[in-house]
């Protein structure tokens, strides 16, 4: 029994996926911050390219993947399918897993996915640099490592919590030629308005993007990058849920269960959306979306219209939420950091397609220990929340039945997160309903 799923290199697809016209819903359009009125793609021009936008507002179930886009993602795809069979036997469970690794690309997590063609559109319009934030450096990493493959400079405001616990994180993205500052940072109105009121502040993803976006709209060079949450992300993580249908095939296998860790959405809703079909005809995978106790937008938040940053300079967007104000406590899960989710995603939440859970960082934690121990790979922690939910589901599967998770990213720059694990220093967050139900009073009443 072979346990890595290979696909060779000429099995990269070709166009990416998107589930949105087979949604049984549609989306809700973004809105207006100022009218509330369905925004005009033109005014996005200020900081995205006219090929994103038009992939954003896209009503077609393929849009091409173009070469040099390809080409790139040669670097590292297709990645394997990997059944893990000493976790499995840890387990004592007759039940199979497997998990699609995106860990080996060049940035350690599926973020490339989407990051080498943001860089390349960008690019292709003219654009000079790009502008992003990220929580716990993998987004940041990413972008950093697809902007030098187009000449491209980049600006990074990292979450500052992530800042300060993993350092080498911010030295790989000065590695690829990027400029990182910690947010909230003294660059942009957004961050000096934040430390005015906190010089404490530990951050968020929503005051990084406000800086972010801040930054992109007032250098005419320059455009703004996200590595989850809309639409065109979502599209191009398709890759990942692509791949793992061919290779299931090429297994003899069909999946019963999908689960994906979720922050914004971007790797969860790339595994689970071509399989969407599936699950609208009665024969697919039940699908498992799994965030932390101490954020739990899809499991707590209100499902409504929202602003995705704190300055509130974003188009308003209807998902689920805890409010746009609030700041999550310090988990070393940066990425999972955010108080909104991607609308696709959310939109599969209240259609029923996909079933969210949270998880304390404790035992998330153990779970990625149980992993690093069978299957000997050290997951990044917000992975870990996927490895806890697969290894709940196959608990709960009938024998015989087959749990598949995206193994999102690899652990090696949060040795400290696991430093705190084994020296007895990690917290868990009890969930603050208060403080989320005084957040949730800041999102317009739309």
């Amino acid at each position: 029994m072979d346990l890595r799923i290979n696909l060779p290199e000429s099995e990269i697809p070709t166009a990416w996926y998107n589930v949105m016209p087979h949604l049984p819903s549609p989306v809700a359009p973004p809105l207006d911050p100022q009218t509330h009125e369905p925004v005009d793609p033109a005014a996005l021009a200020a900081i995205f390219p006219e090929s994103l936008i038009a992939q954003e507002m896209s009503d077609q179930p393929w849009i091409e993947i173009p070469q040099p886009v390809r080409d790139v993602y040669r670097l590292w795809r297709p990645t394997p399918l990997v059944r893990a069979k000493r976790l499995e036997e840890a387990l004592g469970l007759k039940v199979k897993i497997y998990y699609k690794n995106e860990s080996l690309s060049p940035a350690g997590s599926h973020k490339p996915n989407t990051a080498v063609p943001q860089a390349y559109y960008n690019k292709q319009a003219g654009l000079r640099r790009l502008a992003t934030e990220t929580g716990a450096g993998q987004w940041g990493t990413a972008l950093s490592f697809a902007s030098v493959q187009y000449n491209l400079d980049c600006t990074v405001y990292m979450v500052k919590v992530s800042f300060e616990q993993k350092p080498y994180r911010g030295m790989l993205i000065r590695s690829y030629g990027a400029t990182i500052f910690p947010s909230p940072s003294d660059k942009t109105r957004s961050g000096r308005a934040a430390l005015e009121k906190n010089p404490d502040h530990t951050g968020s993803l929503g005051l990084a993007i406000s800086e972010a976006v801040e930054d992109a709209a007032t250098h005419e060079d320059t455009n703004y990058a996200l590595g989850s949450v809309l639409n065109h992300v979502l599209i191009h993580q398709s890759v990942t849920g692509l791949e793992t249908k061919s290779q299931l095939v090429l297994a003899g296998e069909k999946a019963d269960i999908l689960v994906g860790c979720v922050g914004g959405g971007s790797n969860a809703a790339g595994l689970f959306a071509p399989f969407v079909p599936e699950c609208l005809d009665g024969h697919g995978p039940q699908m498992l979306a799994i965030e932390p106790m101490a954020c739990p937008t899809l499991t707590k938040g209100q499902f409504r219209y929202d602003y995705g940053d704190v300055a509130q300079l974003t188009p308003l967007i209807k998902m689920h939420t805890l409010g746009h104000s609030y700041t999550p406590p310090p988990i070393h899960a940066g990425g999972l950091r955010y108080h909104g989710n991607a609308p696709i995603l959310c939109q599969m939440v209240d259609s029923g397609l996909v079933t969210p859970q949270a998880y304390y960082q404790k035992e998330v934690f153990e779970a990625a220990m149980l992993f690093l121990k069978t299957e000997g790979f050290l997951p990044a922690p917000e992975t870990a929340h996927a490895i806890k939910g697969a290894i709940e589901a196959a608990k709960n599967a009938e024998p015989g039945q087959t749990v598949v998770f995206l193994y999102s990213g690899h652990g090696l720059l949060d040795l400290a997160a696991y430093d705190a694990y084994l020296s007895g220093k990690l917290t868990d967050y009890e969930y603050p309903d208060a403080e989320i139900a005084e957040a949730l009073k800041s999102c317009p009443d739309i």
